[in-house]
């Protein structure tokens, strides 16, 4: 019985990957996490939602087969008095703290690092996406060399403005929207910027026709900066699965 418990643990160790998620900004940030159920059942062992204090890690298993996972930040959050998704400046989601598992993913403008575990060609995807909007940098790194994902640079700071989001009590931009959230076009059902209604393919929503594409690539180039942005060739990132590369996420890299 011993040999096959050890046996079982085994196949589950090799079967699972390290996901470590660090905070190198300089306040506080509550992580979030979120799985789409309807793409796969597999999901870490770990809350969807805690609080990081400035220069702190977690490590935590993700299964081998995590589909449509997404981790994001929130900033400035309380869920003392309305634990739900304007809990926090931004990001926030439904069910506070920890997000909820069928409905919990997140309000944007917010940064989201995305990954597809094992899927076509026995490869893994992971990528830094903007389609949400903005919020806090981050970087996706793993220890198989394979390529980096990452945003390192604060839209905030330089936000158009059209698209800047909440801000905090000092008066400072929190958060940069896509043009797409912003509705910059007005015309969310048949849009350039949201890749809708006529526009819904890759041929008819090139990048030359989404409002601000340039701040985000150009400041970001190797992030989704919008839906289909696959061409640009820096917004999709691979490592083949068999490796069992696990990934850091780091928050301000």
């Amino acid at each position: 019985m011993k040999y096959l418990l050890t046996t079982i643990a085994l196949a589950y160790g090799a079967a699972a990957r390290t996901f470590t998620v660090t905070n190198k900004c300089s306040f506080t940030i509550w992580p979030a996490m979120f799985t789409d159920l309807n793409a796969g059942t597999s999901v870490p062992d770990h809350p969807t939602g805690w609080e990081a204090a400035p220069g702190t890690s977690v490590s935590f298993t993700v299964p081998n087969d995590w589909k449509a996972g997404r981790i994001w930040g929130r900033r400035n959050c309380d869920f003392s008095t309305n634990p739900g998704p304007n809990s926090c400046l931004d990001g926030g989601c439904n069910g506070g703290l920890e997000c909820d598992p069928h409905t919990g993913t997140g309000v944007p403008p917010a940064t989201v690092a995305e990954w597809t575990l094992s899927a076509d060609q026995n490869q893994d995807f992971y990528d830094v996406s903007l389609v949400d909007g903005f919020n806090l940098p981050m970087r996706i790194t793993n220890n198989k060399g394979c390529g980096t994902a990452d945003c390192p640079a604060d839209l905030n700071a330089n936000c158009p403005g059209q698209l800047k989001g909440p801000t905090d009590p000092s008066g400072a931009v929190v958060g940069c929207r896509s043009a797409c959230e912003a509705n910059v076009d007005g015309t969310p059902a048949d849009s350039a910027n949201c890749c809708t209604g006529s526009h819904n393919t890759a041929a008819t929503c090139p990048p030359s026709g989404v409002d601000f594409y340039d701040y985000f690539k150009g400041n970001c180039p190797n992030s989704y900066a919008y839906a289909y942005d696959e061409s640009s060739g820096t917004a999709l990132w691979t490592c083949g699965a068999d490796a069992q590369p696990d990934y850091t996420l780091t928050f301000c890299p």
